[in-house]
């Protein structure tokens, strides 16, 4: 009796290892486990390397660099009576009309690409100089037609030799990481050199690490969080952006995926089997509740802020400021260190008013913009890298 009972046990722990085995199998299938990542494909270094014109050379690390919703928003014109110059356009077709209604952090956006053009300019042998809005400002009243219209930015190149820059490596790093930060303290020499990071003085980066400041901003970003959680046309245009897998993140290669959440390894192709299977895990209340949880988890494990602040809040100031920005990502990697936006305190549309005004009166008191607001600390784990597109489909003109 006691035999059979013990072999019964057995052939049920079997078949239930066996079902368990068949659906992480369909999961991974269905994730795209055997599919290659073609979106990855221009953080390798020999990517830019292949292409021939150095304008597009320098485009392919540009396209590296960070930029709101991962949007890429990013279209450069080349013109063959001018084979050292090339135009940076923002893509009107990328706009977040919902999170981003005014376009300012499509503006921060176009900066963190230029200086990422700066810094390999310096590593492939080419002084890069950057003119802003070169044939005008936008008309605000007609927007996106004045981004296909206006440049950006034109980037004009000069021959001269390499210069073995540290900040080039630092290109290929991922931009982002929202995992938990040691809670050991910036040293004061830290603080000084990524607050040096600015040498314009429109533009300042200010990093707090006291319990009040950490108190007083964290609650800004749990609030901002909340909010965003509760606004369903920001959350459905986030949810259009989501890609569920391999198979979406080869096709599109922008915009969010589970990694962006923090789910890596084995548990990646786990939840991109679930949500493909069940979309509503990442919609509705789950995703605003994954939202809040995320937010939380990166407020409860960060142990300084930084904040980029701008005397106004113009085209240009919001432009130099995704300049600076990038380079505090570049400089931070230098010190071992890793950065996060939480800037949904900052969004400019009606539910966010009261916040975004507390925030401003609290930490730009002369009238000034804060145009980000990020957490910063060393790393527990490593980020994953994100989608990037392929460069060629940037690129516009002869």
């Amino acid at each position: 009796m006691k035999k059979a009972v013990k072999k019964s046990v057995s052939l049920a722990l079997i078949s239930l290892s066996a079902l368990v085995l068949l659906i992480v199998g369909i999961l991974f299938y269905i994730s795209g486990v055997f599919q290659k990542e073609t979106y990855l494909e221009p953080w390798s270094k020999s990517y830019a390397a292949q292409f021939g014109d150095p304008r597009v050379r320098l485009a392919a690390h540009g396209l590296l660099a960070a930029s709101g919703h991962n949007m890429q928003p990013w279209r450069i014109s080349l013109s063959g009576s001018e084979p050292m110059s090339l135009y940076l356009y923002a893509d009107s077709s990328r706009m977040s009309k919902e999170a981003d209604p005014l376009a300012r952090q499509m503006m921060i956006s176009q900066g963190t690409f230029l200086d990422y053009i700066y810094v390999a300019g310096q590593k492939l042998g080419y002084q890069v100089s950057i003119d802003l809005f070169p044939m005008g400002p936008y008309d605000e009243q007609t927007l996106a037609e004045s981004m296909d219209t206006y440049p950006v930015a034109k980037i004009t190149l000069q021959k001269r030799p390499p210069q073995d820059t540290p900040l080039y490596d630092d290109l290929f790093l991922p931009d982002t990481n929202r995992t938990a930060y040691s809670p050991a303290p910036l040293t004061r020499e830290q603080i000084e050199q990524l607050e040096a990071v600015s040498d314009d003085s429109s533009v300042s980066i200010r990093i707090v690490q006291d319990k009040y400041n950490l108190d007083k901003l964290g609650h800004y970003a749990m609030q901002g969080a909340a909010i965003e959680a509760a606004a369903a046309s920001v959350a459905k245009e986030s949810e259009d952006i989501f890609r569920a897998n391999e198979h979406e993140k080869n096709q599109f290669r922008y915009g969010f995926s589970v990694e962006g959440q923090g789910t890596t390894g084995f548990m990646k192709h786990i939840m991109q089997g679930l949500v493909t299977l069940f979309p509503s895990m990442n919609s509705g209340k789950a995703a605003a509740d994954r939202l809040i949880q995320s937010v939380q988890t990166a407020v409860d494990n960060t142990p300084a802020y930084a904040l980029i602040l701008t005397k106004d809040n113009s085209r240009n100031s919001q432009v130099l400021s995704g300049i600076i920005y990038s380079r505090l990502i570049l400089e931070a990697h230098q010190l071992g260190l890793a950065m996060q936006p939480l800037s949904q305190v900052l969004e400019e549309y009606p539910q966010m008013q009261a916040p975004y005004q507390a925030i401003h009166r609290e930490y730009a008191p002369e009238g000034g913009t804060i145009q980000m607001l990020v957490r910063l600390g060393q790393p527990i784990k490593e980020a994953p890298l994100s989608m990037r597109r392929e460069v060629t489909e940037l690129l516009t003109g002869e």
